[in-house]
């Protein structure tokens, strides 16, 4: 049985370099993005989408260091600006419970073999019910065609035994891929050494089975709340709920056909 893979991807170490951007487009032949400065950021990708399957988030905030505060790498502030810079590189979380793949009508989205999530863009018809259902806005409709995309998780690279593109790249190991189980061990322990050094606020993103989305494929350690990184605070599973919806409305649907019966032949006798 193969082992379920995926990220712990490491803010605290992260550059900005985007390198982690730049392997995924090459590797995966993905169309050049939509990109430019909008005056607010330094960040020139905007956020994740079809044409993004990696996108390295700049969270700039005018917010300087308090007394006695570490200065951790990627917590970096421009000379007389008071600017704190976080980096954190984003991906498809691969969610254990997954909504896109749910509410697939023509199983163009599966679970792999690794436990990662692929869209098989031959079987997508572009209805995009897939869209509204992801807790992260992660999956997209390409405009060119119609269809959606996303982070495969190099699927390709996995079954050839190799490490994905993104993670290869990274010149820091701020993205770490490998067996779930082990990536947690891992992150539990830099966890530790981040809050022994003082990183009071450092937490982990995705990493427990029992949050809304039963766990991420590709958890985060972050240095501040998920929201800095506009990510939800507690993200769930959008199908969750349809059992108890199709019930309600299976039993007001048999409530009216007995009222309307019993009207019908009421009026009868």
């Amino acid at each position: 049985m193969t082992e379920r893979v995926g990220f712990f991807t490491d803010t605290s170490v992260c550059i900005g370099c985007k390198a982690c951007e730049v392997a995924c487009k090459e590797w995966n032949q993905i169309p050049p993005s939509n990109h430019g400065f909008t005056g607010d950021s330094y960040d020139n990708t905007f956020d994740l989408g079809a044409n993004t399957w990696r996108h390295v988030a700049f969270i700039e905030q005018e917010k300087p260091l308090a007394d006695g505060e570490p200065d951790w790498g990627l917590q970096t502030y421009q000379d007389g600006n008071g600017m704190r810079w976080l980096m954190a590189s984003d991906v498809c979380k691969h969610c254990t419970e997954a909504a896109c793949l749910e509410v697939c009508p023509t199983g163009a989205l599966f679970r792999t073999e690794f436990g990662t999530v692929v869209v098989q863009e031959d079987i997508c018809n572009g209805c995009g019910y897939c869209v509204p259902a992801c807790p992260f806005g992660v999956i997209d409709k390409r405009e060119e065609d119609g269809r959606v995309w996303k982070c495969t998780l190099c699927y390709d690279r996995l079954k050839d035994g190799q490490e994905p593109a993104c993670a290869k790249a990274c010149p820091t190991d701020s993205i770490q891929f490998g067996e779930l189980d082990d990536l947690r061990d891992r992150a539990h322990a830099r966890l530790e050494v981040l809050h022994h050094a003082g990183a009071s606020s450092a937490r982990l993103y995705g990493e427990d089975p029992d949050d809304g989305v039963g766990g991420f494929g590709a958890f985060f350690l972050l240095l501040d709340e998920p929201e800095v990184y506009r990510l939800p605070a507690e993200p769930k599973t959008t199908t969750r709920d349809l059992p108890q919806t199709w019930a309600a409305a299976g039993a007001a649907a048999l409530a009216l056909g007995a009222g309307l019966l019993a009207a019908v032949f009421g009026g009868r006798r």
